[in-house]
């Protein structure tokens, strides 16, 4: 492996690592900011603890995400200095925004309201937390921003003394098409991911305490239950938006990007109307599009691409041709291209990777779906579910949104390679603004460095995702503490630390992980 694939590596893994908890503290920082909300206008205890719950697994889940997000940065300036070079005018303005002004409105407030609980005012207590909250949504649309301005640069001319991108329109960056699609189609992605834990979590503890015998008449009983009432209501609530926004994108990914689009379905040649594919196979190990076959369902793709169905979506072997023939057969034979100088160019994706991630964002929302519909039906007027497959599956659908937002990602970020900056189509070729990634990558930097560093990251991020696992687990183990204090009947309270012995321990304290 050479530089460019260890550092790709690097950057995919921390990245991915990362986006696990960004879905998860937008959705359920959302989410806990509704039940504040519920317990500010009604003063019903139930509200309270489970803000007080849920609050605590949103502070875990938002400690970790920062500790992850922080090597984000560096990296560009570390493996990617060309590309940092070359996307700075763009990004400097977006990524300083994002941490001057999202970022610490996020944690300021945070700060506010992890603290300020019976210090200050309710009111204002409430409204510390929807700030952090709007911060945190904020924050991820600039970094969408900046992505999609990397999927269709607009609001830039090219400076002919470095060649490099410069900003003649920041208004246009921050309301790209681009950008405004993907953002909603995110949000709505992490508030699958918030409503999946909350019914996950939620069953599993009704059932339990159904198990055991404990009352249904019981605060902890009713935190559950609507726990489960509301995770399954955002759940369908957001696969609809998921949908909505997803066909959004793929009609701009049609216009903006064909080659993704042809990828994702493995079409080779030009079809009108064109099918959609079902199921795909090809030679292990083989991208050549004309050793794929596949199942289709005619029509389908022309609809998705342009809201008909007899459009003509172009194939990837007719695209492959366009792009050599504007863009060059070779890359330059240019030191800043390192190996792969005079390099033939493919640029078809990898084809495995876009058809099966695409399919598997799709099929992991739809089961995240599945399993809401489940948890409102068996939970309707008042029932109780204790099928062992039903909600141990339910549990372990908790995982299926974070899948689908990861390949999401995933399908999103290789389908538009060999280039970091894709070009703009709607733009004349002279005037396009596009890099390719084989050029990103910083000079002068060897194989064994970033094999080190790839290294080092990965057994620190897993060390921390041990660390997650362990908190998550262990409080939502423990459950609602009651507001005396004690846990909740039927869990064992922790002994005091030795220099503590005596002195009442405050499992309701929202910092309790912490100490």
């Amino acid at each position: 492996m050479d530089v460019l694939d260890i550092a790709r590596w690097q950057f995919g893994i921390t990245t991915v690592y990362h986006f696990m908890m960004v879905p998860l503290t937008i959705g359920l920082g959302i989410a806990v900011a509704v039940m504040h909300t519920m317990w500010v206008r009604t003063d019903k205890p139930e509200w309270l603890r489970m803000t007080r719950f849920w609050g605590r697994v949103y502070l875990i889940n938002f400690v970790l995400g920062v500790a992850t997000g922080l090597v984000q940065e560096f990296q560009f300036g570390l493996a990617w200095s060309e590309y940092s070079r070359f996307v700075g005018d763009v990004f400097g303005s977006l990524l300083a925004l994002e941490a001057l002004l999202a970022f610490f409105l996020e944690s300021t407030f945070l700060g506010l309201w992890i603290f300020g609980w019976g210090r200050i005012p309710k009111k204002v207590h409430l409204a510390a937390l929807w700030a952090a909250v709007v911060g945190s949504i904020v924050s991820a649309y600039f970094i969408i921003a900046a992505n999609s301005w990397m999927q269709h640069p607009v609001g830039v001319v090219t400076d002919d003394a470095t060649g490099r991108p410069v900003h003649v329109d920041f208004l246009a960056v921050l309301t790209n098409n681009t950008a405004l699609a993907a953002f909603s189609h995110a949000i709505a992605g992490a508030l699958m991911v918030a409503g999946a834990l909350l019914v996950g979590v939620g069953l599993w503890h009704l059932r339990r305490r159904k198990l055991s015998e404990q009352s249904t008449t019981d605060p902890d009983h009713f935190v559950w239950r609507r726990s489960v009432r509301l995770g399954g209501w955002v759940s369908l609530a957001a696969f609809v938006l998921v949908a909505i926004t997803g066909d959004w994108q793929g009609k701009l990914m049609y216009q903006q990007q064909p080659l993704k689009m042809s990828s994702a379905e493995a079409l080779c040649e030009t079809e009108a109307p064109a099918s959609f594919s079902i199921l795909a196979w090809s030679k292990f190990g083989s991208n050549e599009c004309d050793d794929v076959h596949s199942i289709t369902v005619p029509y389908i793709l022309s609809y998705l691409a342009h809201g008909d169905f007899s459009t003509a979506v172009p194939g990837v072997n007719k695209l492959q041709e366009e792009y050599a023939a504007v863009y060059g057969e070779t890359y330059p034979d240019d030191p800043s291209f390192g190996d792969k100088a005079g390099e033939e160019i493919d640029y078809t994706p990898l084809l495995a990777v876009t058809y099966w991630n695409f399919r598997l964002m799709i099929g992991m929302g739809a089961v995240s779906a599945a399993v809401a519909a489940y948890a409102l039906w068996s939970t309707r007027r008042g029932r109780v579910p204790t099928s062992r497959i039903g909600v141990y599956g339910s549990l372990l659908a908790v995982g299926a949104p974070f899948v689908a937002n990861a390949s999401g990602w995933i399908f999103t970020e290789m389908g538009r390679q060999p280039f970091v900056v894709y070009p703009n189509p709607d733009v004349p070729v002279e005037d396009q603004v596009y890099f390719f990634t084989a050029q990103a990558v910083s000079p002068g930097i060897s194989a064994a460095e970033v094999w080190t560093s790839l290294i080092a990251l990965t057994l620190v991020y897993g060390a921390l995702a041990v660390v997650e696992l362990w908190l998550l687990t262990t409080f939502i183990r423990r459950g609602v503490t009651s507001g005396d204090g004690h846990p909740t009947p039927g869990f064992a309270p922790e002994p005091p630390d030795d220099d503590d012995a005596g002195a009442p321990r405050r499992d309701d304290d929202v910092l309790q992980f912490a100490y």
